[in-house]
């Protein structure tokens, strides 16, 4: 019965993922054209996320794109060794979200559904680049959008 009741206290919350796609991928292996320099490489791995979430033109459907910057120096002597860079995005068919929530459920949840299949991608390009393959650490997604909604609270004060 408790689930009768839990339906009746607001909508049902349904996600649905469309379809998913790389939008925009580069992979430069310095290494490879400069040739690897003389002495021991110990790797250094930055990693930037970015994220971007639009209502498409069909009724309940969202694009959201994750942006990845990964850039592998070496710790020695600050030298690139590879720079990859990919937008991954999924098409998202989404009900039952209240209109104030559906912001960060979009740069939340979503992004969620869709990072194991960009870590699986990272992992075979550095891997096919010549490189031991990179499994990139669980992005918390809920840090990033607070840390983004306090960067915008933050940037109108900043300029005045």
């Amino acid at each position: 019965m408790a689930e009768n009741g839990a339906e009746d206290a607001g909508p049902q919350v349904r996600m649905q993922i469309l379809a998913q796609f790389i939008r925009d991928m580069s992979f430069e292996n310095v290494v490879a054209q400069k040739g690897l320099q003389s002495g021991e490489v110990s790797p250094d791995i930055q990693v930037q996320v970015s994220l971007d979430g639009r209502r498409r033109p069909v009724e309940n459907q969202y694009e959201v794109i994750s942006k990845f910057k990964i850039v592998s120096t070496n710790k020695a002597n600050g030298d690139t060794l590879f720079l990859l860079e990919i937008e991954y995005g999924g098409i998202f068919q989404i009900e039952g979200i209240p209109e104030d929530q559906l912001h960060p459920f979009l740069l939340i949840e979503c992004p969620r559904q869709l990072f194991p299949y960009v870590r699986r991608i990272v992992s075979d390009v550095t891997s096919d680049g010549g490189f031991p393959q990179l499994n990139l650490d669980v992005v918390d997604f809920l840090a990033l959008y607070r840390q983004e909604l306090a960067r915008r609270s933050e940037a109108p004060q900043a300029l005045s």
